[in-house]
């Protein structure tokens, strides 16, 4: 992957957009419009929002099912770079849809019926300003106390997000608050928050160790650091150059006059993470965490 700072140019023209949900075909077409390229959508209608049709009027709207028609349309527009951003939901891929005789035989020659082996682009691109470079992102720095904080969260963090079960950790004192599930980032603060009482707490947000940027990229917004002010969190610690900072300047300025720290620190690879032995760190406080009766 390129640094933020890449002088590599790329064309103006000659580029399309694949748009399924969310909030990612958005920021691909807003970056790729500073940049000067000018792109061609195509929208899916089952998964792509109707606001996209806001910031572009080369926008074409198809089912899942029609690839050919995909094809037609991209070939008409001019298109000879497309790219793939937001998600398109496993179910509706390979139950929901009446694909065309193109799709058809593509879905049947397919080794894995998952979604990686349908597409293969890569839409973080264009989103290069959003990937935070290794380094302090706040006016403020993580003090002695949040350093070893993070020191001990990102070692555990990386570990459970090689196990694919959850990508962030909530630390305090060098004991583990709690640890993502299900419930998403946010949640797992605000269940921090409740069983800390008080404490406070550091933030550790990490990749996979193969990570797919293609589809699955770990994303921190403005809710976030709301989150964790009210959480009583002062540091957030996130792996630069695979981490998407929503909104980034409106994120930087609410943690700066909120006195919270962000750093990104450099990922680790799978060989690294399972060549590491965990060392256990007593908590501080025993008290941390347990039920009061």
């Amino acid at each position: 992957m390129r640094n933020a700072d890449s002088t590599e140019k790329f064309s103006a023209t000659g580029w399309g957009l694949i748009a399924g949900n969310g909030r990612f075909p958005f920021l691909v077409l807003e970056s790729a419009r500073h940049q000067g390229i000018a792109m061609a959508v195509i929208a899916i209608k089952e998964e792509a929002s109707p606001d996209l049709a806001n910031l572009t009027q080369r926008i074409h709207w198809v089912s899942l099912g029609e690839l050919s028609k995909t094809i037609d349309l991209l070939h008409q527009e001019g298109v000879t770079q497309a790219v793939m951003a937001g998600q398109v939901k496993h179910n509706k891929i390979f139950s929901a849809i009446r694909p065309d005789w193109k799709l058809a035989k593509l879905l049947v020659s397919l080794p894995k019926k998952n979604t990686d082996s349908l597409i293969g682009a890569i839409a973080t691109l264009f989103l290069q300003p959003l990937l935070p470079e290794v380094g302090v992102l706040t006016q403020r720095s993580p003090d002695a106390r949040e350093a070893a904080d993070i020191s001990y969260g990102l070692a555990l963090a990386r570990q459970i997000a090689a196990m694919d079960i959850g990508q962030t950790i909530v630390v305090s004192d060098s004991a583990c608050v709690a640890v993502e599930a299900m419930e998403g980032t946010d949640e797992t603060i605000s269940r921090a928050a409740r069983l800390a009482a008080g404490k406070p707490l550091a933030v550790i947000k990490v990749s996979k160790p193969a990570q797919d940027m293609r589809f699955d990229v770990p994303v921190i917004g403005l809710s976030t650091v709301e989150q964790m002010k009210a959480a009583g969190a002062t540091v957030l610690a996130i792996d630069a150059g695979r981490t998407l900072l929503f909104d980034r300047a409106k994120l930087i300025e609410f943690a700066d006059a909120a006195k919270i720290a962000i750093q990104a620190f450099a990922p680790v690879a799978l060989a690294e993470i399972n060549s590491v032995e965990a060392t256990p760190v007593e908590p501080k406080s025993a008290t941390l965490g347990t039920n009061k009766k």
